[in-house]
């Protein structure tokens, strides 16, 4: 989106100050994200504050894990183990009076050139300016087609508003509040706060910096897993309306695919329960249908080795049930959640008008 206003000065890098914030589960990716922070050519965070998300001690300060030219501008602060939006609210609120907070995820690398590019980035933007993405690299293997898991990581690097690595003026996150914290999860929260503040009147602007974001270890049932983010779906389709994943850019995914799916297997085993054999074997074949496209369109992209076979068949199965679960629990959560009011959004200051005088007579 184009910018709003004049352009900002960069007097003694006054605009251009900027924070870090990291919100994380202490996971071995923190140590490689904080030295390639602090190996980046180009001007420091002023403050670098890591949120300690774990639901409880584990053991092992965060602070270890900071190299030594970042340790004096290092706040560790609980996040309470209450997921991702939280956990930034927490660190911005406690970043102090700098003009730009960049959110940071724990399992990311910022680039050889980062902090330089994020200077630039900053100093290009205008006064109606909410924030600045980056560019995110997701390196995947090579000699051999990437696994389903490499696949949904990688599309990380088309996400419109990922958070990942996404600078945010603070005057932005405190006109809109900050990220919703209902968002427990690391899905829908950044799309949310963005279409929160395009909607004020702000813009979002593409930066020059790239961040890489590795594939990190996952487990068969990963794919499963991620249903979850139905529900906060739901939430979205209750805050912004149908037509929010236009808007956001954002994969509408297989759904109503999943409904029907499911719908078949359930119909199969009721009919089983009420001894109608035909419609059994009808709806039964529905759902093997169902199950076999779905399957066979997750292993062909693939690399086909034979535990990628065998994840795809499983999972395939129990994807759509666990989708379709975590939709109706979404429903069932958010039923009265009412729609953003863009009357109540903070946007740019230039964009805020006085109210006008009251005309005394005629």
């Amino acid at each position: 989106m184009s910018g709003y206003g004049a352009r900002q000065p960069d007097a003694h890098g006054a605009e251009t100050a900027y924070a870090v914030v990291i919100p994380t589960l202490g996971r071995p990716s923190l140590g490689v994200c904080l030295r390639a922070l602090a190996a980046a050519d180009g001007p420091p965070p002023q403050r670098l504050v890591l949120v300690d998300d774990r639901r409880r001690d584990t053991g092992g300060s965060l602070l270890a894990e900071v190299p030594q030219p970042l340790r004096s501008r290092t706040t560790v602060v609980a996040g309470g183990g209450r997921g991702p939006a939280a956990a930034r609210n927490a660190g911005w609120r406690a970043a102090g009076a700098v003009p730009w907070i960049v959110f940071l995820d724990d399992d990311v690398v910022p680039g050889a050139g980062w902090a330089a590019d994020l200077a630039r980035d900053l100093a290009a933007t205008t006064a109606g300016t909410a924030a600045v993405t980056a560019r995110i690299e997701v390196p995947l293997p090579e000699g051999r087609r990437p696994t389903d898991w490499e696949r949904n990581t990688a599309g990380l690097a088309s996400a419109r508003w990922i958070t990942a690595d996404m600078a945010y003026r603070r005057t932005a996150l405190e006109a809109a509040g900050g990220f919703d914290e209902r968002f427990r999860r690391a899905f829908r929260e950044d799309a949310d706060l963005a279409l929160r503040v395009t909607a004020a009147g702000w813009s979002v602007t593409e930066g020059s910096r790239t961040t890489a974001h590795p594939v990190r270890p996952a487990g068969r049932w990963v794919s499963v897993r991620l249903q979850a983010g139905n529900a906060d779906d739901v939430l979205m389709t209750r805050l912004h309306g149908r037509g929010w994943w236009r808007r956001a850019d954002a994969p509408r995914g297989r759904l109503p695919a999943h409904l029907a799916v499911t719908g078949a297997a359930v119909a199969a085993l009721s009919c089983a329960a009420l001894r109608r054999p035909r419609g059994a074997l009808a709806c039964g074949a529905l759902w093997l249908a169902g199950t076999a496209e779905f399957a066979l369109a997750r292993i062909r992209p693939g690399p086909r080795t034979r535990d990628e076979v065998v994840t795809m068949a499983l999972t395939s199965a129990a994807i759509p049930p666990a989708a379709v679960w975590h939709w109706l629990r979404g429903q069932v959560a958010h039923r009265r959640t009412p729609p953003f009011d863009v009357s109540e959004a903070g946007g740019p200051p230039w964009a805020r008008r006085e109210p006008e005088p009251e005309r005394v007579g005629s």
